[in-house]
């Protein structure tokens, strides 16, 4: 049992810095924009090649798992070059509306080619929107990329409806020896290798080590959690699929 310091100090931490990559905060936000800018282009190949094409499956799945229906206003954090929001789309309607939001100008202008939504440049840890604009917020596979968990699951908070939900998608690390060395094998290179010759590119390469190295040392499942009880969520549940992939589902109190 953590003791009530252990588990608010498990609330607030940030993602660990990533040396190799950038030296502070600064540093991570501009390297991030920076690498998804530049592969933007090849990103949508790449994430269907990692995936071997069931990624429109599982997205739209778990938002239906997670009860997104018809007229709902959703906002897809993160929004990257759609996916998320493409599913969400599909299962809202004419009469429900899916918005997005990315740091990146370059994911942002490959949604914008795929699909009729409004799209909005910004950061997760200060969303440009009113109190209690959404009846859902979802995130796919970007949480690893946020410094201040509590401070971002407070302005989810913020920016849903009381009663409305919160849907995080992310990696997660492999809970067994032999599934770390796995996807490890996988994530670490596997994917850099065909990332680099489906895109052609050595940003491509880069970015996929520094997704497998955001995995290697992303948080536990229960700092997330806490985050999220932390940040004003309640009825927090998580799931595992595939011992990789990582749901966290809560209502906003």
């Amino acid at each position: 049992m953590k003791s009530k310091d252990e588990a608010e100090n498990a609330a607030v931490a940030p993602h660990p810095r990533l040396d190799p990559y950038y030296e502070d905060e600064r540093g991570r936000r501009r390297f991030v924009r920076d690498i998804f800018d530049e592969t933007a282009p090849d990103y949508e190949r790449i994430i269907r090649l990692m995936s071997f094409g069931s990624g429109d499956w599982y997205r739209r799945d778990a938002l239906r798992r997670a009860q997104v229906r018809e007229g709902m206003h959703v906002l897809d954090v993160a929004v990257g070059t759609g996916p998320v929001a493409s599913a969400a789309l599909a299962l809202v309607g004419p009469t429900g509306s899916v918005t997005g939001l990315d740091p990146s100008f370059g994911m942002l202008a490959q949604t914008r080619r795929r699909l009729p939504i409004p799209l909005v440049q910004g950061i997760a840890e200060r969303l440009p929107f009113a109190d209690a604009s959404f009846d859902f917020l979802s995130m796919g596979y970007a949480l690893r990329h946020v410094a201040d968990l509590k401070g971002t699951f407070e302005e989810y908070r913020r920016v849903l409806r009381p009663g409305a939900t919160a849907l995080i998608l992310d990696f997660r690390k492999p809970s067994t020896a032999l599934g770390r060395r796995l996807v490890r094998i996988y994530l670490g290179t596997l994917v850099p290798f065909v990332a680099r010759l489906a895109a052609r590119s050595d940003k491509a390469d880069l970015l996929m080590h520094y997704c497998w190295d955001t995995v290697h040392r992303c948080v536990p499942p229960e700092t997330i959690v806490a985050s999220m009880e932390a940040g004003g969520f309640r009825g927090v549940t998580t799931e595992t699929y595939f011992g990789v992939f990582g749901e966290y589902k809560a209502s906003a109190a």
